[in-house]
């Protein structure tokens, strides 16, 4: 165990199974894929730890409070831990987390995007610490996410040569 699962221990935090899909649907495409020193992370969304997706679904600002996007933003940040986790083998490679961009399934007026995705990016510096865990970031608005997750975050993280 590397000392990046060490502190998401000391943390109590545990990282959830891989995503179930819903019935039917197939991805085409890998959920981290590793380009020389570079790991880009498809979109995810918040999972439970047994990989199902989390609720509350649909939209922040109608259906859930901005405090419920931030815990979604949180579960979606371990669910990517997961995915790099399982790809990498060692989240100990991960030299620093580089770009970020978070997607908010918002209600018609609702513009506290960066508030919700603060979940995320409290989550990562909390566990790598802000010299490795501080990211470019992006947090916009969107009218409808896949199977009405309130959030998805996709980036990029710098390993380790």
């Amino acid at each position: 165990m590397g000392m990046i699962e060490r502190r998401l221990g000391d943390l109590g935090l545990a990282l959830p199974a891989p995503l179930s899909l819903p019935a039917g649907v197939v991805l085409p495409f890998p959920w981290v894929r590793v380009v020389g020193t570079r790991a880009i992370f498809s979109g995810h969304g918040p999972t439970d730890a047994n990989g199902a997706l989390a609720k509350p679904l649909g939209k922040v600002g109608r259906d859930l409070t901005v405090e419920q996007g931030y815990v979604a933003a949180r579960l979606t940040g371990l669910a990517i831990l997961g995915s790099l986790v399982r790809e990498l083998g060692d989240l100990d490679r991960i030299a620093a987390w580089t770009r970020v961009f978070g997607m908010v399934n918002s209600a018609p007026g609702f513009n506290r995007q960066p508030a919700v995705i603060n979940g995320f990016t409290d989550l990562i510096v909390e566990v790598f610490g802000k010299a490795k865990g501080a990211h470019a970031r992006s947090a916009v608005g969107m009218a409808e996410l896949p199977f009405d997750i309130p959030v998805e975050i996709e980036g990029e993280v710098a390993l380790l040569p």
